[in-house]
């Protein structure tokens, strides 16, 4: 592998853009979309991506099973079994696997005509959008359609300036 390709699997890792890549490792703007193309189809250059990844997710400990992970426990947990609803506070019960949904605990005092009181507010992160990635990931939501058509272009135009030919003589 030569060092503009290596470096092309350096500056991929960054955001797994293939025209950002071969921008950053100095090939031609102009032509940089094709390139990384090119680049991620050479066998040697994605297997050095693959090795990279996983020495990433390894050193980091972050992996897909660990993401999805995460994400159920945003998008399974029952708020009545993290907050105390009474006095909106964070149960002493709450298991730790539960808390994890928790983005934030705000208590601020107040004042009263009698004293101060405690205004408290648990946050808890968006159940709805980590069903949503939940369900992307799963397949369950499809953005685009595939259609595959067998259709042969030749068949078509001689069927469509036949039709021409059988509207005027008709």
């Amino acid at each position: 592998m030569t060092k503009k390709q290596q470096r092309f699997v350096e500056e991929y890792l960054i955001d797994l853009n293939a025209t950002q890549a071969a921008i950053r490792a100095g090939y031609s703007v102009n032509t940089a979309n094709e390139q990384g193309a090119r680049l991620l189809a050479n066998v040697s250059i994605s297997k050095a991506i693959e090795k990279a990844l996983a020495e990433r997710s390894k050193r980091t400990g972050v992996s897909q099973d660990r993401i999805i992970c995460e994400l159920a426990k945003i998008a399974f947990v029952n708020a009545a079994d993290v907050i105390n609803m009474d006095d909106a506070m964070v149960r002493d019960d709450a298991n730790r696997e539960d808390t994890a949904a928790i983005a934030s605990v705000k208590a601020k005092m107040v004042p009263t005509e009698t004293g101060e009181i405690v205004e408290r507010e648990v946050r808890m992160y968006d159940k709805l959008k980590a069903l949503e990635l939940l369900g992307k990931h799963l397949g369950m939501f499809k953005d685009k359609v595939d259609v595959n058509l067998d259709i042969n272009l030749a068949d078509i135009l001689k069927q469509a300036w036949g039709q021409k030919a059988e509207d005027k003589n008709g």
